[in-house]
């Protein structure tokens, strides 16, 4: 097995269990490593401290697999960590619930693999070079503990390209899915398209933000932004919702959101689906003076990268001013951001800021985040980049 050593005093992060090491952590780097190899990582005084994944095109130039430099990162390695994060799900999830993430990545001991169930069907993500690197290892070992009927990846996304990665989607192991999966989440059923849906198919982070909304819909005429495939209309229905406009700009994702409506046999008199940018629907609306009793925000990330954060921040000002401006008395505000870049505290206070701007006096009644499914390992704060806010807004 190669080796790298780090510079003088590196190790801190190590010591404190931190799964990332940086490139500019390094001294020194055995020559010809392969793209997501196994690596040893050593202290500039010669101590082996972990085995991680190597990756010489990332910022994060290793992913630690183990801080015990004894345990070998094989067949058997991969085996334990998927069947401790399975396992940990089956008493998280109910059996009503028939999708649900089982794998997330370094808060699960394993940097860079996503694993979705739908169904019998997995859908997967290998986001890292070393989880590229042990791609078929884990596929298998997902087959031994799950028997599902396929397994398809859904690598295709940008960020495969900082580890020097292609994108990739297909099929891994077993049946092709079909092109809609029907999925259970509680007493909501959904259709999923795994091969061309957002993320794997479906925002699986939002499953407990669902049945929290529900309870603040009784009544309520609601607006719910960036739709997708009306996962949270659906929950405000459920809950006494009198009318819910979706607002998408996608019309797969909204023809897909009627499939839904349907598939709960919810009265589509009581949906109306608008396609178009969300910011200048809510403009539109703003100027001609409608009202809501709910606004949901649910916006794409706005942040990717440090650098991006004042724009993004300006993004998420504007998108809540815009909301809250929306909102007849006492209406409730249900704003999120995924932006991992974004803190919790100070998305609230562009919450805040946006309620000033507004005149309106708000409050927040309730904090929320991803759901269970998507734990955040103690020793890796970066996997909590789910945040949202319940808001009575005065």
């Amino acid at each position: 097995m190669q080796t790298v050593i780090l510079k003088s005093g590196r190790e801190k992060t190590l010591r404190r269990h931190h799964p990332w090491l940086f490139s500019g952590a390094f001294k020194d780097a055995d020559t010809h490593i392969e793209i997501g190899a196994t690596v040893k990582i050593v202290t500039a005084k010669g101590e082996i401290m972990a085995l991680g994944a190597y990756s010489p095109h990332s910022q994060i130039r290793v992913r630690i697999w183990t801080y015990d430099p004894s345990e070998a990162v094989d067949t058997h390695f991969f085996y334990q960590r998927l069947k401790r994060a399975i396992d940990m799900r089956a008493f998280l999830i109910s059996d009503n619930d028939t999708a649900c993430r089982l794998v997330n990545a370094e808060s699960d001991g394993l940097p860079g693999v996503i694993v979705d169930r739908y169904g019998d069907y997995l859908v997967c993500q290998f986001l890292s070079a070393g989880a590229e690197f042990n791609k078929q290892d884990i596929v298998g070992q997902l087959r031994e503990l799950l028997s599902p009927k396929g397994i398809y990846e859904r690598s295709d996304v940008e960020v495969r390209q900082k580890e020097g990665l292609t994108p990739q989607a297909g099929l891994l192991a077993g049946e092709e899915p079909p092109d809609l999966i029907q999925i259970r989440q509680g007493d909501l059923q959904f259709w999923v398209d795994v091969r061309q849906g957002h993320k794997t198919g479906m925002y699986l982070d939002q499953r407990e933000n669902r049945y929290v909304v529900r309870q603040f819909a009784d009544g309520a005429e609601v607006l719910n932004c960036f739709a997708y495939t009306g996962g949270f209309a659906l929950a405000a229905l459920q809950g006494g919702a009198v009318k819910v406009t979706n607002i998408e700009s996608s019309a797969e994702a909204l023809a897909l959101a009627d499939k839904n409506t349907e598939l709960n046999g919810f009265d589509k008199s009581k949906i109306e689906n608008v396609r178009g940018d969300v910011f200048d629907i809510l403009r539109k609306y703003r100027d001609t003076r409608r009202e809501f009793d709910m606004v949901i925000l649910d916006p794409p990330k706005f942040v990717n990268s440090a650098q991006q954060l004042q724009r993004g921040c300006r993004g998420y000002k504007d998108i809540n001013l815009l909301a809250i401006k929306l909102l007849k008395q006492n209406g409730i505000l249900v704003t999120f951001s995924c932006s991992g870049h974004l803190s919790p505290e100070l998305f609230q206070k562009i919450v805040a800021d946006a309620a000033l701007d507004a005149g309106r006096e708000s409050r927040i009644v309730q904090f929320l985040g991803q759901s269970s499914d998507h734990p955040v390992a103690l020793n890796f704060p970066e996997g909590r980049y789910l945040k949202g806010l319940i808001c009575h807004v005065c």
